[in-house]
């Protein structure tokens, strides 16, 4: 988990991949959604570029200014958002306060849960799983 966690360990790393999940692309709208110190957003944004996650392209609008983009690499961390997320709504809201939720957006209906199932199906618990080393020649499948 070390590798992962020095490309989006901190929260504003995780935030800005939010808000490119949303449709954010520049500079501005990030520091805007985020309220961030423009220097502290610079460093976060570099950071997510160099471990592929961002990509820079020249503006949609054709201007002098460029874009942040997701890659496969970030887009590949949606199913950790939804994790947090749903996650979140279960620990840190009240049953009667207001809060956001995914929807599928051809259906309007909310996004059914996360599991984690092992191959045969099953619905897997912490306690039903076991980390072990591979040769680098094995790689997970499934």
């Amino acid at each position: 988990m070390a590798r992962p966690l020095d490309a989006i360990g901190d929260w504003w790393s995780l935030l800005i991949v939010r808000d490119a999940f949303d449709g954010l692309r520049r500079f501005g709208e990030f520091q805007k959604s985020l309220g961030l110190a423009k220097n502290i957003l610079s460093a976060r944004l570099k950071n997510l570029v160099s471990h592929g996650i961002l990509d820079t392209v020249p503006a949609s609008d054709g201007s002098a200014y460029q874009e942040y983009v997701l890659t496969g690499k970030g887009r590949g961390l949606f199913p950790l958002l939804v994790a947090l997320r749903q996650w979140g709504e279960d620990h840190f809201f009240q049953p009667d306060e207001s809060h956001v939720t995914l929807l599928d957006r051809g259906t309007g209906l909310p996004v059914r849960r996360l599991e984690l199932r092992s191959q045969d199906g099953r619905l897997l618990e912490p306690e039903d799983t076991v980390v072990k080393r591979l040769p680098p020649s094995e790689k997970g499948d499934g």
